[in-house]
């Protein structure tokens, strides 16, 4: 319960609810109130924000400060577990594997391939727990595109009941707890992710994956026109943001 109430309260923050929340509060003060002032400032401010947060060039940066602290893993050196963190996903067995994992799993399982098949001899730790009605775990789905992939199953360990980074970090230290391991997750995610391992007594090398902010070449209406796309960039800087300070007070 209190897990599901966590994500309830961390997703009711999230920019875009956040503000559409602000707007309704303007428009309900705007149709039935008398503070018709303070109701137009509301809901100027909120689209206002909302519009501003949907642009590449503000969202991005605000992405990039996490993004940029850890660089793309390039070295060679032993490996023995490649830990590779859940994230969202459902499950169709009538879908190819990897359509089965959301937008922010599916670059950390390939990039977890990529550094295995740079390993030979590592083993790679999948974890995620149940997302609620789904059949089968994520750390599950994570494992068959791994191994559609050509991941071997024998070098495949699952820890199927972590539900959040601090479960994974814990299952994780049970098994890896003096061995050398890669750390796979979004970059954004990477700086939170390193904090609660460390916390755990374990020392991962940081290997990120799914970079999303960007000053590279784009066109012209990609930076000028607000986005969907680019609010989601928005969303998880505040979404790390908001973990960061979390982990900052409990500490």
């Amino acid at each position: 319960m209190l897990f599901i109430l966590k994500k309830i309260i961390g997703n009711l923050l999230f920019p875009l609810p956040f503000l559409l929340l602000l707007m309704a509060i303007a428009l309900l003060l705007l149709w039935f109130s008398r503070w018709q002032k303070s109701a137009k400032t509301l809901i100027t401010m909120s689209w206002l924000g909302l519009f501003l947060l949907s642009l590449q060039p503000i969202a991005d940066r605000l992405l990039m400060p996490l993004e940029n602290q850890y660089a793309t893993y390039q070295k060679n050196e032993p490996i023995d577990y490649i830990v590779v963190l859940g994230g969202g996903y459902t499950y169709n067995p009538d879908w190819a594997p990897s359509s089965n994992l959301f937008p922010n799993s599916l670059p950390r399982v390939t990039e977890g391939v990529r550094l295995y098949r740079q390993h030979p001899g590592a083993k790679m730790i999948f974890s995620g727990a149940a997302a609620i009605s789904n059949p089968l775990p994520n750390a599950k789905v994570a494992a068959m595109v791994a191994e559609s992939l050509g991941v071997p199953e024998q070098d495949i360990i699952m820890l199927p009941q972590a539900q959040d980074t601090i479960e994974e970090a814990q299952a994780v230290a049970q098994i890896a707890q003096q061995k050398t391991l890669l750390l796979v997750t979004s970059a954004n995610h990477l700086p939170r992710a390193m904090r609660i391992f460390q916390k755990e007594g374990l020392n991962p090398i940081p290997a990120p994956a799914n970079q999303l902010a960007t000053l590279g070449p784009l066109n012209p209406w990609e930076k000028a026109f607000p986005s969907a796309f680019y609010l989601s960039h928005s969303e998880r800087a505040w979404y790390e943001t908001l973990g960061n300070l979390w982990l900052t007070i409990k500490e």
